[in-house]
C-alpha cells in the first residue's frame, strides 16, 4: 500500500487535528494535509485537490459531521469518511453510518485509528477497482454495441473517436488507419484542436507513425516539446496540448492509431489509459472486419458489373451503346471522374475518341493521337498500361495538355485494349484528385480493359457480318430478279408482268397488314412466281395455238417444278409459297394439289389476285387490255370461287392504288 496519504481534516480544534496527525505518521505514513471548518472550506478544499481520506469531528460549532456528509455526496467523490469525536452515543454513530460514515472512533481511543485507515483505504481501493471495471465493461459494451451498427468504415471511425473523447473528457483527438499497399499512416478523422498538421507519415515517423512500427502506446505530456514530434509539427502545433496515441490491432497486426489530446496540466490517468486501450483493441478488430466486409462487398459489386458488361456484350451490338454502358460502370466500380475510350483509325496510324463520360467539355472528342505520340499512344505501342499518378504540364508526354488544361486532371491511366492478339484502342481513366490505388483496383482495371476490348471485337465483328449479310442478301435478290428478267425474255408476251404483279402483290398484302418480314419473303416469292416455266418445253410455252390436253398437262407441272428447285435453296425456304400455290383456287379446282379455301397459303391468295389483274388490265399479242371496270367485275364476281373473298374485299377497297407502271 502507498503510505502517502492526504488527509481532509474537518476538525475545528488544532490541537485535536495535530493529535490525531501525530497518530497517523506513528502509522508510517507520509502524511500531506488540510484542516477545514465550514462548509465554503470544505466545498473549496474538494475542489482544488483530490483526497485520500476525510477525518471529520462529531461536532463543531459552525459545522457538523452530517453536514459534510452532504458535502461528499454532492460531490460525487468517493473517499473515506471517518468520524473522530470526543464523544459520541451509540445511536448517534449509527445512523452517522447509515448516512454514510464508513467507521467512527473516539478521541481518546486512537490505538484503533490506523488500522481503521488501513482498512478504508483497501475497502476504497477495491470499491474503484470494481466501479472502474464496471466501467470498463460497460464502455466496451457501448463501443461494441456502436461497432456493429456502423454501416460503413467512416460511420465507424466516428463513433470510435467519440467513445474515446468522453472517455478522456476531450474534445480532441485523431484516427489514422495504415495503408500496407503504400507504406503510409494516413489521417483519417480529426476532430477538436489540431495536434498534427500532416495529413500521412511513414510507419516510425511522427508520433503515429512510431505506433504503428512499434505497436505500442506512446503518451507524450506535451507534443511540441517531443523529441519524437517532427520537426514540420513541432514548430507548428500548440505548446499546450498533449496526449496519447494507442495502436489499433487485429490479431497483432496494427491497422491503425488512436490518439486523444490533453491541454495541460491534464494528463491521463492509468484508469483512462486502460480504457482508451481497451477501447483500441475493439476498435481495431471492427475496423479490421469493416474493412473485410467492405472489400468483400466491392468484390461482389465487381463481379455483379462483370456480369452486367457480359450481358450487355452478348445481347447488345451497338457499339455506342456498349461503350456508353461500360463507361459507367467504370466511372462507378473504379470511382473516377472520367473515363474515355479511343479506337485506332484504320489505314491512319491515329486514335480518334468514340465514347467517354465526365469531361467538362467536348474538346477531348474532337483530337486525334498518333500511335506512339503521347501516354495513350504509349500504352497502344508497348502493349502495357501506364500509369501516371501527377499528369503534370511539364511532362513530354502528356501531348494533350492545352486541350485538357480546363479539366483540373491530376491522375491518369491508359490500358491498351487487346482482342485476340491485336489492339483495338485504348482506354483512358482521369481523375482529379491524386490516386494511389492498391492491386485489386489495378487487377480490376485489367479486367475492365479486357471486357471493353471483347466488346469492341464483338461489335466489329457484327457490323461486319450484317455487312457481309446484307451484301449476299443484295446479291440474292439480284440473282431473283434475274431469273425473273430471263423468263420475261423468254416470253414477251408478258414482258414486264413480273415486275409489275411483284409490286402489286406487295400493295396488296401491305393494306391486309402483312408484317414486313412476311412481304420480303412474299416479294421474292412474286418474282420466283414462273420460275417453273423454265422446264416447259419452247413448243409448248410459246406455242401461239391452244394448247392441247397433253400439252396443258405439261404445262401444269411449271408449280411443281419450281418446288423441286427452289426447295433445296434455305434462303427461299419461305418463298417458296406463291411459286407452289398460285394457281390453286379457292373452290378447290386448282393445281397442282387441289388446295382449298384457307388451305391455300395467303401469300399465294393474295398473288392470285393481283396476278389476274395484272393479266387482265394488260394488252396481249391475242387481245386488248379489259377495262379496268370489267376486271373489278370479274374478281368480284369469283369472290369464294377462284379468289378468297377477304383478299377480294380488300383489294375492291383499293383498286384506284394498285395501278403499277414499270
Amino acid at each position: 500500500m502507498d503510505k502517502k496519504l492526504r488527509i481532509l481534516f474537518v476538525e475545528d480544534s488544532e490541537d485535536d487535528a495535530n493529535l490525531i496527525l501525530r497518530e497517523v505518521k506513528r502509522g508510517g505514513f507520509e502524511v500531506d494535509f488540510r484542516r477545514v471548518q465550514t462548509s465554503d472550506d470544505m466545498n473549496s478544499a474538494l475542489t482544488d485537490q483530490t483526497w485520500d481520506l476525510i477525518l471529520c469531528d462529531y461536532s463543531m460549532p459552525k459545522f457538523s459531521a452530517q453536514h459534510a456528509l452532504e458535502i461528499l455526496k454532492q460531490s460525487r467523490q468517493d473517499i473515506p469518511f471517518i468520524i473522530v469525536s470526543g464523544t459520541i452515543e451509540e445511536q448517534t454513530a449509527v445512523e452517522a453510518l447509515k448516512a454514510g460514515a464508513h467507521d467512527f472512533l473516539l478521541k481518546d481511543k486512537l490505538a484503533r485509528l490506523v488500522p481503521a485507515i488501513e482498512r478504508e483505504l483497501r475497502e476504497t481501493a477495491m470499491r474503484r477497482e470494481r466501479l472502474q471495471h464496471e466501467r470498463e465493461l460497460e464502455v466496451i459494451a457501448i463501443a461494441n454495441q456502436a461497432m456493429r451498427v456502423a454501416k460503413t468504415l467512416d460511420e465507424m471511425l466516428g463513433s470510435l473517436l467519440d467513445q474515446a473523447l468522453e472517455i478522456i473528457g476531450t474534445d480532441s483527438g485523431s484516427i489514422w488507419l495504415y495503408d500496407t499497399h503504400n507504406h503510409l499512416v494516413n489521417l483519417m478523422l480529426q476532430r477538436g484542436r489540431e495536434a498534427s498538421l500532416i495529413t500521412s507519415v511513414k510507419p516510425g515517423e511522427d508520433i503515429p507513425g512510431q505506433v504503428v512500427k512499434s505497436g505500442e502506446a506512446v503518451i507524450s505530456r506535451e507534443f511540441r516539446s517531443d523529441p519524437r514530434v517532427t520537426d514540420y509539427n513541432r514548430e507548428r502545433v500548440a505548446k499546450d496540448i498533449g496526449g496519447a496515441c494507442v495502436p489499433l490491432q487485429s490479431n497483432a497486426l496494427v491497422v491503425g492509431v488512436l490518439c486523444v489530446n490533453l491541454y495541460l496540466p491534464r494528463e491521463i490517468t492509468p484508469a483512462q489509459m486502460r480504457l482508451l486501450m481497451a477501447l483500441a483493441e475493439i476498435g481495431g478488430n471492427a475496423i479490421q472486419r469493416m474493412r473485410l466486409h467492405e472489400q468483400t462487398v466491392k468484390q461482389l459489386e465487381r463481379l455483379d458489373a462483370l456480369r452486367a458488361i457480359d450481358l450487355v456484350i452478348s445481347n447488345t451490338f451497338d457499339l455506342q451503346v456498349t461503350l456508353n454502358i461500360l463507361i459507367n460502370q467504370i466511372i462507378k466500380q473504379l470511382q473516377v471522374d472520367a473515363v474515355d475510350v479511343l479506337l485506332i483509325k484504320p489505314g491512319t496510324g491515329r486514335l480518334e475518341f468514340v465514347a467517354g463520360h465526365g469531361f467538362y467539355s467536348h474538346d477531348i472528342e474532337n483530337v486525334e493521337v498518333r500511335i506512339g505520340d503521347g501516354y495513350a499512344g504509349q500504352a497502344v505501342l508497348e502493349r502495357q498500361t501506364v500509369r501516371v499518378l501527377a499528369l503534370g504540364a511539364e511532362s513530354a508526354k502528356y501531348v494533350r495538355r492545352q486541350v485538357l488544361s480546363s479539366e483540373d486532371f491530376v491522375s491518369y491511366f491508359a490500358v491498351p485494349l487487346i482482342a485476340k492478339g491485336e489492339v483495338k484502342g485504348v482506354m483512358e481513366i482521369f481523375h482529379r484528385s491524386p490516386l494511389n490505388p492498391d492491386p485489386e483496383w489495378l487487377a480490376f482495371l485489367e479486367t475492365l480493359g479486357g471486357q471493353t476490348a471483347i466488346a469492341i471485337e464483338n461489335a466489329v465483328l457484327f457490323q461486319n457480318l450484317q455487312r457481309t449479310n446484307f451484301e449476299l442478301m443484295m446479291a440474292y435478290d439480284a440473282t431473283i430478279e434475274g431469273w425473273s428478267h430471263a423468263l420475261d425474255l423468254r416470253d414477251r408476251e408478258t414482258e414486264g408482268h413480273t415486275l409489275r404483279v411483284t409490286e402489286t402483290t406487295i400493295k396488296l398484302a401491305s393494306a391486309m397488314s402483312v408484317d414486313e418480314r412476311n412481304l420480303l419473303s412474299m416479294r421474292r416469292g412474286a418474282l420466283l412466281h414462273d420460275i417453273g416455266k423454265m422446264g416447259v418445253p419452247d413448243n409448248i410455252l410459246l406455242k401461239p395455238a391452244r394448247l392441247t390436253a397433253e400439252e396443258w398437262k405439261i404445262m401444269r407441272t411449271h408449280p411443281q417444278l419450281a418446288y423441286d428447285w427452289l426447295t433445296p435453296i434455305g434462303y427461299l425456304k419461305d418463298a417458296l409459297e406463291i411459286p407452289y400455290c398460285h394457281h390453286e383456287r379457292w373452290d378447290g379446282s386448282g393445281y397442282p394439289r387441289g388446295l382449298k379455301g384457307d388451305l391455300i397459303p395467303l401469300s399465294a391468295r393474295i398473288f392470285t389476285v393481283a396476278d389476274v389483274w395484272d393479266a387482265l388490265t394488260s394488252n396481249r399479242p391475242y387481245r386488248r387490255a379489259w377495262p379496268t371496270t370489267k376486271v373489278v367485275d370479274y374478281i368480284r364476281e369469283n369472290s369464294g370461287v377462284r379468289f378468297d373473298p377477304q383478299v377480294v374485299e380488300t383489294f375492291l377497297k383499293h383498286v384506284p392504288e394498285l395501278s403499277v407502271a414499270v
